[in-house]
């Protein structure tokens, strides 16, 4: 595995975070950390509980504003946008994958699937029909009528990895997306996220603090105490 700190060679970042600086009131959660992800690659950032993993997540994909530092995408400043304008992206541009899911209890997980391209103005059938392709390519079709706590750990969280796809966003943002799972479903949702994002030519940014789970990335940073290692330090 490549431990790098910038994209893979030759390159340019499709997603870029410069000497980004977060305070959760006195505690530092990023002390300037510095991160860039190409488009098509899969990054997987790495560190102990507390390391600002998912605090540099958050303000990657626009849901957190940095106190210091800039946040590009596809050459703006995303940490400039409107609050608008970063709604947009994540309902068509971004997806966001959180450990346990957080899929909508009362409804079915074809209708889960299909909520974001509802939001967007796709027509319910339409909707459905789409999310029907999507379950079908994380392998729990069958699943498609049950509601959340009819599902499987790991069946829910491929339900979720399908919703997070179905709009075909450039970047897909996964927080622990194995961290409440066995080994085997562990496997399988990564067999699943890495298949169909090659297919899609879609980027990840992976937080995890599993090696297993790592492993399955391009590449690899780590953060400690609220910066990424330097290549050399964290090979």
């Amino acid at each position: 595995m490549n431990h790098r700190g910038d994209t893979m060679s030759g390159t340019a970042p499709l997603l870029a975070g410069l000497d980004l600086v977060k305070t959760h009131g006195r505690t530092p959660a990023l002390r300037g950390a510095s991160i860039a992800l190409a488009a098509g690659e899969i990054l997987a950032v790495t560190g102990a509980s507390g390391s600002g993993k998912s605090t540099l997540l958050h303000m990657l994909a626009g849901i957190v504003r940095p106190d210091g530092g800039a946040v590009t995408y596809a050459g703006q400043r995303l940490d400039r946008l409107p609050e608008r304008r970063l709604t947009e992206l994540r309902r068509t541009e971004f997806g966001v994958v959180f450990q346990f899911g957080q899929l909508v209890p009362e409804l079915t997980a074809v209708d889960n699937v299909g909520l974001p391209l509802l939001l967007a103005g796709v027509s319910r059938a339409e909707a459905r029909r789409r999310a029907g392709e999507w379950l079908e390519r994380f392998g729990v079709r069958e699943q498609a009528e049950l509601r959340p706590g009819g599902l499987s750990g790991g069946q829910a969280q491929r339900v979720a990895l399908a919703r997070a796809l179905v709009t075909g966003p450039k970047v897909v943002f996964t927080d622990e997306p194995t961290g409440a799972l066995d080994s085997l479903a562990s496997e399988q949702v990564m067999t699943a996220l890495v298949r169909t994002a090659r297919a899609a030519g879609t980027a990840v940014l992976l937080i995890t603090h599993d090696a297993q789970v790592a492993a399955y990335a391009d590449r690899e940073v780590r953060l400690s105490d609220g910066l990424v290692l330097p290549a050399e330090v964290a090979a």
